[in-house]
């Protein structure tokens, strides 16, 4: 009979990135739990790499974790000794977040592990095809932002 036959549909492009975002997560998991720290921990130290001294709002909005959950993040790395927390001298009521040198010296070792996850993830894409891969990244999180 036709038509009776269910039809199977390919998953949403959202329960995909979802399943990639999981499955990254789990690899980075593993990856840092040797160095004493989480996917989310490393996350928020590559992003205080990239702009350092950062409030606590802003390191949790670019981390993508809550303002309630940054904090005890934040407490956990300066307990580490791998993040300081100093007066903003334009804002004294503002504390703003750095990387300590133990921070840089750990990012340093963890780059090429990160880097070669990354080159497995695409492994299968043409150059070509990653950058296009990543433009795409980019425009459907600006997309949604």
């Amino acid at each position: 009979m036709v038509g009776t036959q269910a039809t199977k549909t390919s998953p949403s492009l959202l329960y995909m990135v979802k399943q990639v975002e999981l499955v990254v997560r789990s690899h980075l998991d593993e990856l840092v739990r040797p160095f004493g720290i989480t996917a989310l921990q490393y996350t928020a130290l590559t992003v205080l790499e990239r702009h350092d001294g950062l409030s606590a709002a802003q390191l949790a909005r670019d981390s993508f974790v809550t303002a309630q959950s940054i904090a005890d993040l934040v407490r956990s790395l300066e307990g580490r000794g791998l993040v300081r927390r100093e007066r903003n001298p334009h804002n004294r009521r503002e504390l703003l977040i750095l990387l300590t040198g133990e921070a840089r010296e750990l990012l340093t070792r963890l780059a090429g592990p990160v880097r070669e996850l990354e080159e497995r993830m695409v492994r299968e894409l043409t150059a070509h095809q990653t950058e296009q891969f990543r433009q795409a990244l980019s425009k459907a999180w600006q997309a949604l932002s």
